[in-house]
């Protein structure tokens, strides 16, 4: 009777074992990095690691990188952020000119990071959704 249930509690105790490894391999997998940084330079062993650029048709259009990128916060207001189409908050700014609006929207201001967080948008990107923004607020 003893073998038995010796027996009994071995095959549990691999089967328990098994089990727990079993679940750490899928918490394993499923915290794992989704991707890896590569800094330019650096060789990351393969052309799909490759840091994205921007494309070689030009800049966006104003309305596309406001869609993407300004949206979010002047489409709600979001940290004070006057929303577009409002002409009433968006009257004082543009009576300071399109340099202080462009200067703002490039380098930050008040609660906006640089180029409104949109790293990958150039300056000239930034203009056209300032510009975009201006016409649809006027």
């Amino acid at each position: 009777m003893m073998r038995v249930l010796a027996a009994v509690l071995v095959a549990f105790g691999l089967t328990a074992a098994s089990a727990v490894a079993s679940v750490e391999d899928q918490i394993r997998e499923r915290i794992a990095p989704v991707g890896k940084v590569c800094l330019e330079g650096e060789d990351c062993g393969s052309a799909a690691a490759a840091p994205a650029t921007a494309s070689s048709d030009g800049p966006r259009a104003g309305d596309e990188v406001y869609n993407s990128a300004c949206t979010a916060c002047h489409a709600t207001g979001a940290a004070g952020a006057p929303i577009v189409g409002d002409a009433g908050a968006w009257g004082a700014r543009i009576d300071k000119g399109m340099e202080t609006l462009i200067d703002h929207a490039i380098n930050g201001f008040q609660g906006m990071p640089p180029k409104g967080g949109c790293g990958s948008c150039s300056d000239e990107e930034i203009e056209a959704a300032v510009q975009h923004m201006v016409d649809a607020s006027q």
